[in-house]
């Protein structure tokens, strides 16, 4: 399962989040519990079975509980809350069924095509629908506990959790004036991690814009494709807007790659239009799309490694061709495009996720710099912490070892002679993961 906080073992705990991802560490119990549910339920206990589920959906910070799963009991009754974004599903579990729901707003203040937009949701559901009360619309969920076991919980609970927090992030994008209900979990940024933000989104695209006009003049859609996708996975792994900015930028990227309309000149003129939009909004604007909470599933599903080899192989080609090319320029954006793809667009195991923000702060030195963290590498004078990088990959990798035994640190084995040479290297170890239980 794909719930995971990347901690620096070395140093300290990682302060923030990034990326789309679980800011936490699931529970070192997590299958011992999801077994104890499945032997619960084959006989008969109910209450204990889910209890044991919704225990192994926790997440830690340094081996402190989040508060991502809330759960109590009462006779023969299980109440439960589970967090996911701006979502907070509460529910109950008796010996006969499950019922589950999420607040989006109150009915009243709900504009028609709010309503509209919701029935339409319905017909893309499986388990959960949408309805309202005298009071509320929210995305509802029952489930009979005939023949229930924890896959059967999982995935409808996914479901309910991941849209409703979806839907709430739409309505609050697309009716500004909406005020949404149950949301008093979230959690503002401070001013000065908003300033960061702020002015790093501002230097982030006046420096891709620079580097753009060293392209040749002709033929270099492909390298300003690079450079723009670039842009946008990057400000969503280490900015992690919400709101509008995500919506709209998720948009953006979902268009880009799956539109047969337009050319590849019209699709980047559109990019470089909305990365215009982003960096003309003042300060209260770009700061009322930001917000911490807790989450609990993941948004992406499980990807196989094979097919991030797959990515990797094909990318790594592409740098080959613009280096025999004597495109050289575009070269080490496209290190870093790699990386932040992978993370925006897969379902990463808990290693592979760590190292890729392993690999993410050694390439992006001046942004961890900001937020006050040791850096890794130092781009004026191409030094790599090559001690604390094969530490951290040591960290990362043995603690999965026992189940995994050909998995083995490759810290020796990267190339720390410049930051290109170093990517390299790191993708080819990348590939080289062996998560075969034996």
């Amino acid at each position: 399962m794909n719930w995971f906080n990347f901690f620096d073992n070395n140093t300290q705990e990682l302060k923030h989040s990034f990326g789309r991802g679980i800011n936490a560490n699931i529970s070192k119990d997590e299958e011992n519990l999801f077994n104890l549910s499945y032997e619960s339920f084959e006989n008969g206990d109910i209450i204990n079975g889910y209890d044991y589920f919704l225990k192994s959906l926790e997440n830690f910070s340094n081996e402190i509980p989040n508060g991502n799963i809330i759960t109590s009991k009462e006779e023969d009754k299980l109440i439960f809350t589970i967090y996911q974004g701006l979502a907070k599903i509460t529910g109950y579990v008796t010996k006969e069924h499950l019922y589950a729901q999420s607040v989006v707003c109150k009915k009243e203040s709900s504009p028609v095509a709010l309503k509209r937009y919701i029935l339409e949701r319905n017909y893309q559901l499986t388990y959960a629908n949408y309805c309202s009360d005298n009071s509320h619309l929210k995305l509802k969920l029952y489930l009979d506990n005939i023949t229930i076991n924890p896959h059967k919980i999982f995935f409808p609970l996914r479901e309910l959790a991941l849209n409703a927090d979806y839907d709430k992030e739409f309505a609050k994008s697309e009716f500004k004036d909406i005020s949404l209900d149950d949301i008093e979990h979230l959690t503002t940024l401070d001013s000065k991690e908003l300033e960061i933000k702020y002015n790093y989104l501002h230097t982030l695209v006046e420096k891709v814009y620079k580097k753009i006009k060293t392209f040749p003049s002709n033929d270099n859609a492909g390298m300003q494709a690079f450079s723009y996708l670039y842009l946008l996975f990057k400000i969503d792994y280490l900015l992690v807007p919400k709101y509008n900015i995500y919506q709209k930028m998720s948009k953006k990227i979902n268009v880009y790659f799956n539109s047969e309309n337009g050319s590849i000149e019209f699709k980047n003129e559109e990019l470089r239009e909305y990365l215009n939009s982003l960096t003309d909004m003042n300060f209260n604007e770009f700061s009322q799309n930001f917000y911490n909470s807790k989450y609990t599933f993941s948004q992406t599903e499980k990807t196989s490694q094979e097919d991030i080899n797959i990515f990797i192989t094909e990318s790594l080609k592409k740098i080959r061709w613009y280096k025999n090319n004597r495109y050289t320029q575009i070269i080490p954006m496209i290190y870093k495009y790699i990386v932040f793809y992978i993370v925006y667009n897969y379902g990463l195991h808990p290693v592979t996720k760590a190292l890729f923000h392993t690999l993410i702060e050694i390439q992006n030195p001046d942004f961890f710099e900001l937020l006050e963290y040791k850096t890794l590498y130092n781009e004026e004078t191409n030094v790599f912490a090559k001690k604390t990088i094969i530490s951290k990959i040591e960290n990362i990798i043995e603690p999965y070892q026992d189940k995994f035994k050909l998995l083995e640190p490759f810290g020796d084995e990267l190339n720390f002679s410049s930051l290109n040479e170093f990517s390299n290297s790191f993708y080819q170890q990348i590939m080289n993961l062996n998560f075969e239980e034996i």
